[in-house]
């Protein structure tokens, strides 16, 4: 129980850090077809499938409210080693996907499979350089339909391994406003301030609804896709994976560089390989 909360926890923080996946982090701690299965049979196993999530749920919230801001300061006081931790936790997760394809034939589709995602990644990192116009999170019934939408459409890139849910926002400007208001209702329930509270409420219960339906629909378009071509879809994830580091690099800053920043990033890239390893371990 305690394990799979801390796994949540390294999901939860890593759909906040653009370039950096949430469905990686599932692969590199071990649970990411656990999580797919318990969502779309939630119905059928319910008792099994919340066993499943309701830890992995906890420790993801508790990752995005009670670290969020940790991992900013982190980002803005030691950008270097704080780049490196998380490249370290994706590199430590290859080993458990690798393993999928060890042994069987490689073809031409699954190589096309690896480039064309590969692809993907390092595209949407290169035009997430710079983040569009921040949108409009007032209160009205377009922008509720458009949160719904963006949470849909968040959701889907968070559980796919290898693509930034984060990076996507940034791309259709909605990340830093979120951030934001999230960051300003968790205050606002600090304080008990009831108005902040409720418009808090109207902004994000639309987007988190959007995140709930959009979670559940495309979990069953990966189960379906696993079921008919589990070797591509492996080797699509490899291609993901691998170009994780590459969005990291080509997203975020790293400071200034000296001998004591390599010397203490190459201990953040170490602990983060072994800590991916030793959550991935059954």
């Amino acid at each position: 129980m305690i394990r799979m909360i801390l796994k949540g926890v390294v999901i939860g923080v890593a759909n906040i850090i653009p370039g950096v996946s949430g469905g990686t982090m599932a692969v590199s701690m071990g649970i990411y077809d656990k999580m797919i299965h318990a969502a779309t049979h939630l119905f059928s196993e319910f008792k099994k499938s919340m066993k499943v999530l309701i830890p992995i749920v906890i420790g993801a919230g508790i990752g995005i409210v009670a670290l969020a801001r940790i991992i900013e300061m982190m980002f803005e006081r030691i950008p270097f080693q704080t780049n490196l931790l998380f490249i370290g936790l994706i590199i430590g997760g290859l080993p458990a996907i690798t393993r999928k394809v060890k042994g069987k034939s490689i073809r031409l589709g699954h190589l096309l499979a690896f480039l064309l995602f590969f692809a993907l990644v390092a595209g949407m990192a290169v035009l997430g350089e710079q983040e569009g116009a921040a949108a409009d999170l007032s209160f009205g019934l377009l922008n509720v339909i458009k949160l719904f939408g963006v949470g849909v459409l968040a959701s889907a890139t968070m559980v796919i391994p290898g693509v930034s849910g984060s990076m996507m926002l940034m791309l259709i400007g909605y990340y830093n406003p979120i951030l934001s208001q999230i960051n300003s209702f968790i205050d606002d329930l600090l304080d008990f301030n009831l108005e902040g509270i409720l418009n808090g409420c109207l902004v994000l219960a639309p987007f988190g609804i959007g995140v709930v339906i959009g979670i559940f629909a495309i979990a069953k378009m990966i189960e379906i896709i696993f079921e008919k071509f589990p070797q591509h879809a492996y080797w699509a994830i490899i291609g993901l994976i691998v170009a994780s580091p590459v969005a990291i690099l080509l997203m975020n800053s790293f400071g200034t560089i000296n001998l004591v920043t390599i010397l203490t990033g190459i201990i953040a890239l170490a602990a983060g390989v072994v800590i991916a390893l030793k959550l991935g371990e059954e």
